[in-house]
């Protein structure tokens, strides 16, 4: 039977034997990438968050499938059906851990950013060398903010005071009253990092290439590629000003 989805009973009806294949598909013939479907249908059809935290925790610890493993971690970081609403950032950090070594680049991303903070170190202790491996693991599995990220790093360097911080651009006074440095300043890191986030569609590293092309640093200076890349990053913000969010049923496995 096909559905043309033109009225309410056709979209409910529709609806409910989406949510039986998917019950079926995860329960009976136990795939997990329709677990993982059915986390989503619960999660963005049916609103329960606790029924989709379970299963998203249930596919992770029992079939792990990297993309569930994300999912939970974040649930339990932002207390996302959770018994504990203010969030469990050790098992958020648990998951997003496992999810990483199943090669799930938000996982990767999302463990980095932990393990860089101070914020959090009474609950997670901060390892910079360590969160900056996951970062890098993000961005060569094409996480455009991962990259965004190590750029950033290396514009400014980590020191023992300083956290990670997503506000950054080549204009930023990288100065510190520390000279201990973990990760050091590297303009031409931090070059190569801008480029592959702008690539990926980072539309700030873009105006960061923009702003290191017309100072040269990290790389030679040329006023043809400064107005190039900041051409480009107008053209990104246009872009997203313009793009409209849109619901897919087929999000939890294809994004």
């Amino acid at each position: 039977m096909s559905y043309q989805l033109q009225n309410e009973s056709e979209v409910r009806e529709y609806l409910e034997k989406l949510a039986i294949e998917y019950r079926f598909g995860c329960y009976s013939e136990k795939k997990p990438e329709v677990c993982h479907l059915l986390g989503d249908y619960l999660e963005g059809i049916k609103k329960d968050f606790e029924k989709a935290s379970k299963v998203y925790k249930s596919n992770c610890n029992d079939y792990d499938y990297a993309k569930s493993c994300y999912k939970i971690g974040a649930y339990n970081f932002l207390g996302k059906g959770q018994r504990n609403s203010k969030g469990d950032l050790k098992q958020a950090y648990h998951y997003f851990e496992k999810g990483c070594n199943l090669d799930d680049p938000e996982s990767c991303l999302h463990a980095g950013l932990i393990l860089m903070s101070k914020v959090i170190s009474k609950e997670v202790e901060r390892n910079v060398p360590k969160g900056v491996d996951f970062l890098e693991k993000s961005c060569q599995m094409k996480n455009a903010l991962a990259c965004f990220y190590l750029s950033g790093m290396h514009i400014s360097g980590v020191n023992e005071k300083n956290n990670l911080d997503s506000k950054n651009d080549s204009n930023r006074n990288s100065s510190s009253s520390s000279t201990n440095y973990i990760i050091p300043k590297d303009m031409k890191k931090a070059f190569s990092f801008s480029q592959r986030a702008c690539e990926l569609g980072n539309m700030y590293a873009c105006a960061n290439l923009s702003q290191m092309y017309a100072k040269g640093d990290g790389v030679e200076k040329s006023e043809a590629n400064a107005e190039k890349f900041k051409k480009l990053s107008l053209e990104m913000q246009d872009e997203v000003k313009k793009a409209q969010p849109a619901l897919s049923f087929q999000q939890g496995i294809n994004s």
